[in-house]
This record gives structure tokens, sequence and C-alpha cells, in this order.
């Protein structure tokens, strides 16, 4: 008697493990056509999987969609998949490098909320096309709002304009 486990030298993929790694592929190609075109333009990806991603919103009908989306996987195969799982990963709100890049950047905002003109040239210094007069200002709303025990606005604008600039350095937007 033959033991099934015998018949797959230890190179061979189980025809289960393929379908996972192409269902795989038509999963990361389904969290393409959610991207925007700027974010797509900076991903190393074919001209026909780039006309691909953008037919995949003329399909309405349920099978067609279907299809579509196994087409997506199937020309997701000849694409360089670590840098798009990279750019995901960056903007997957539940992917570990996500959260702590958004904490480095809250850190950052309470750093300079608290903090002398030292923290205000370091960050300067890590984001060079920040704008030193728009941060100054930010900062003193957002400590007179600490000051006065006023919601924090100012806090929350700092915070979005940092991570407009974070996004901007990284090629996000």
């Amino acid at each position: 008697m033959v033991d099934s486990y015998d018949a797959f030298d230890e190179g061979e993929k189980s025809k289960t493990q393929i379908k996972r790694e192409l269902q795989a592929l038509v999963e990361m190609g389904e969290r393409l056509t959610t991207l925007k075109p700027d974010t797509l333009a900076k991903l190393p990806l074919t001209d026909e999987l780039r006309k691909a991603l953008e037919e995949h919103k003329r399909h309405t009908a349920n099978e067609a969609k279907r299809r579509h989306r196994s087409f997506i996987g199937k020309l997701m195969r000849d694409q360089d998949l670590d840098a798009i799982n990279a750019l995901l990963d960056q903007l997957d709100a539940s992917s570990r490098q996500y959260n702590e890049r958004f904490h480095n950047l809250e850190r950052w905002r309470d750093r300079l909320i608290g903090g002398s003109d030292d923290v205000l040239e370091k960050f300067v210094q890590e984001y060079p096309d920040a704008d030193r007069q728009q941060l100054r200002s930010q900062i003193r709303q957002a400590q007179h709002e600490a000051k006065t025990n006023k919601p924090p606005s100012a806090a929350r604008k700092l915070f979005k304009y940092i991570r407009d600039l974070d996004e901007t350095q990284r090629g996000l937007r």
C-alpha cells in the first residue's frame, strides 16, 4: 500500500496549497480594485493589469464580477508581489506596520505640543517639506486648547498635517 504522503516530493505543492495561493492572489487583486488611481500609479504593475483594474468598475452583474476578479487574480501571477504587499500593508489599518507608523505620528504630535524648539527642529529635519510657520501656529493653538480644557481640535489638525507630510514623504499621496 502506498502512503499518500510519499507520493509528493518535498518540492511539490499539494493541489490544496496551489488553490490557496491562487485565492490569495485573487484577494490581493480585489484589494487593488479599491485603491485610488494615484496610489495604483505608484505600484509596479503591468499595463494589462492596470487596464483590468480600470475595467473592474464597469462590471455590474455578479457572475461578470466574479469572472473578472478571477482574471485579475490570474494577472497577479506576473507581478512584483512583495512591492504590492508592502504598499497594501502601509494602507491597511489592521496591519502592524500601519499601526506602528500611526503611533509614531501620534508621538510626534505629543512631543511637538509639549516640547520646545529643539523638537520642532528635529521634526523639520525628518520632514523637510514641513512649513515651520504653519506648524508653530498649530502647536500654539493646541497648547492654548490644552491649557483652557477645550476640545483638542487644533491637536487633531496638527496630527492630520503631520500624517499628510508623512504620506507625501513615503509616496502614498
